[in-house]
């Protein structure tokens, strides 16, 4: 007699545990497809990059590694992508610092396109180009967030930001740091870095492009949110590369 009651209940509790699964199942097939669908870069600029004959371009499974086709110092960066942003949409703005200083850069590929699913170790991406003895990391927006994550690695000797800050202390880190912020950025506001500032060492390096919003750190068209700019992609690599030159200083001129 005292099970028959049961029933009702037990059929109820399966039927909730069913309907629990297929939203879990739901929900994830939902958040895989929200995180592939990236910012594609642009091809045009993309081929730029990959027939500048000053770089030499390798894709792996989980890089993009940009190098110098001659007098290659012993400098790289790793750089992480802005959230869903194509890591190819990086590759013209940040191949001209590998020809004017000889710096190695190696873009990330994020899990899931999102920085702050990857939990791959730094050396995942350093092991890349053996040859390299001084690294930096960095990235843009949301990709520099995660870069400041990684910044406390023994073999990192500085951070690299494209619009974007630290949400972590790395005040007494003794890092060089370059933060390099565009005045039109809609997203990552000049105002939003300077208040994130006291978070970098007291020397760290602090600049602003004029005319440049956030999709301009890379190639990836309009991005929601983001402001427009009246620099075209080759004013803005080149803007890109004299202030990265602060930190990655040019290569002697050979006359």
């Amino acid at each position: 007699m005292s099970a028959t009651p049961l029933r009702p209940v037990l059929r109820r509790l399966r039927i909730g545990a069913v309907a629990l699964l297929l939203a879990i199942v739901l929900l994830v097939v939902g958040v895989l497809v929200w995180a592939n669908i990236v910012m594609q870069g642009d091809r045009a600029r993309a081929l730029d990059a990959w027939t500048d004959p000053a770089v030499a371009i390798t894709s792996t499974d989980h890089s993009v590694v940009i190098a110098p086709t001659e007098s290659a110092s012993a400098t790289g960066l790793v750089f992480i992508p802005g959230a869903k942003v194509d890591p190819y949409a990086y590759m013209f703005k940040l191949s001209g610092i590998v020809e004017r200083s000889g710096v190695t850069v190696v873009i990330t590929k994020p899990t899931l396109n999102l920085a702050f699913f990857d939990l791959r170790p730094l050396e995942t991406f350093t092991a890349d180009a053996p040859g390299i003895t001084d690294w930096f990391v960095g990235g843009h927006s949301l990709g520099g967030v995660k870069a400041c994550m990684l910044a406390d690695s023994p073999e990192v000797h500085g951070l690299v930001l494209f619009g974007s800050y630290c949400a972590n202390d790395l005040g007494d880190s003794g890092l060089a740091v370059l933060s390099i912020a565009g005045e039109r950025d809609g997203l990552s506001t000049p105002a939003k870095i300077a208040d994130a500032r006291p978070e970098l060492p007291e020397d760290a390096t602090l600049v602003e492009i004029p005319g440049l919003n956030h999709a301009g750190f890379g190639d990836y068209g309009a991005q929601p949110g983001d402001r427009s700019s009246p620099l075209t992609p080759d004013e803005t690599r080149d803007s890109i590369t004299a202030e990265l030159e602060r930190i990655f200083p040019p290569l002697p001129l050979v006359e």
